[in-house]
């Protein structure tokens, strides 16, 4: 969250299924998405949670509407 191009970073839960989250992650630019996922904490976060994934990790690609 304190990184430069961070917008907004959610972890929500499945109201129905306490052991299912989703991560949500807004970044101003789409650099700066690419740069967050070349830190080390990325990356460590990325290696430490693999054997949790009930299935592999997937990105959905959303377009920002509002606000602007």
């Amino acid at each position: 969250m304190k990184e430069d191009g961070v917008a907004h970073f959610d972890v929500i839960q499945l109201a129905d299924d306490p052991t299912r989250f989703v991560l949500v992650e807004i970044y101003k630019t789409a650099e700066a998405s690419a740069a967050h996922k070349e830190t080390a904490h990325y990356l460590k976060w990325r290696d430490t949670v693999a054997e949790m994934m009930a299935e592999p990790r997937q990105g959905i690609k959303y377009t920002n509407i509002f606000p602007a």
